[in-house]
């Protein structure tokens, strides 16, 4: 049988989501819990590879069992056998002929931040601490830029090949929402949805729209970034601000 899980975890500790040979990571512990529960190897396919240190609350994650049962009992059974920070909010059969990475339509990332002087401590590992004020008009008008189909080679780090670098961006918004719980500053909500993220994509986008809102760089390189006719590199935001919130699927 073949199950769909939707899936939630703190990246804190974990080196991504991707098996790797010497690290811990979230595939690794889960196809763990997977493979206790079945009694045989279980491997899964993910909807996006999330990297160290990035979280998720809306990962969909495809797992065969050999051994049928029904999906609220192997629900109950991984939440009894996976780590406090890795947690099932749904399982379901899966559509026949389904793949959780090559059927999704649209990834909806968000980068959460904390401006001014004073540090988040029970927030910090889910945001990103800036002492600056930032000029939000500026940065919107940036991200503007971005909408839509470009490519943004400009963004992809080294480290994965890919076929293309062009993606569509669907929805680009920055806004504030109820503060954290040590400081009256509100979070500031970075959210992207797209068809798809190069590596590395939202974390560089972040980066050029923090040096876009303090001032550092000046209000067309987000555009000359598209076009390739600068110098200027975006940097790669900390992981800790960045969630994966949900996958769509046709």
């Amino acid at each position: 049988m073949t199950l769909r899980l939707l899936l939630a975890y703190d990246g804190t500790r974990y080196a991504g989501w991707q098996r790797q040979p010497d690290a811990l990571t979230v595939q690794t512990v889960l196809e763990d819990a997977l493979r206790r529960l079945d009694g045989h190897p279980v491997t899964t396919v993910a909807a996006g590879r999330t990297d160290a240190g990035v979280h998720a609350w809306g990962q969909v994650v495809q797992a065969r069992l050999r051994t049928p049962r029904p999906p609220a009992v192997i629900h109950r059974a991984l939440n009894a056998l996976l780590p406090p920070d890795i947690v099932v909010r749904r399982v379901v059969p899966a559509p026949p002929r389904a793949h959780a990475q090559f059927d999704a339509v649209h990834k909806w990332y968000r980068y959460r931040l904390v401006t001014g002087p004073i540090r988040p401590v029970f927030d910090r590992p889910y945001v990103h601490h800036l002492a600056q004020s930032l000029d939000l008009d500026a940065m919107r008008r940036a991200g503007r830029v971005w909408v839509g189909r470009h490519d943004f080679r400009a963004f992809h780090s080294t480290g994965r090949l890919v076929t293309s670098t062009r993606r569509r961006i669907y929805r680009l918004r920055i806004t504030r929402e109820k503060g954290c719980a040590c400081t009256s500053a509100p979070f500031l909500c970075i959210d992207v949805v797209a068809d798809g993220f190069l590596y590395h994509m939202v974390r560089r986008m972040v980066g050029a729209l923090l040096l876009i809102g303090t001032g550092r760089w000046p209000p067309d390189a987000a555009r000359r970034l598209l076009a390739r006719r600068t110098t200027l590199v975006a940097p790669t935001a900390p992981a800790r601000g960045l969630c994966l919130m949900q996958v769509s699927y046709a």
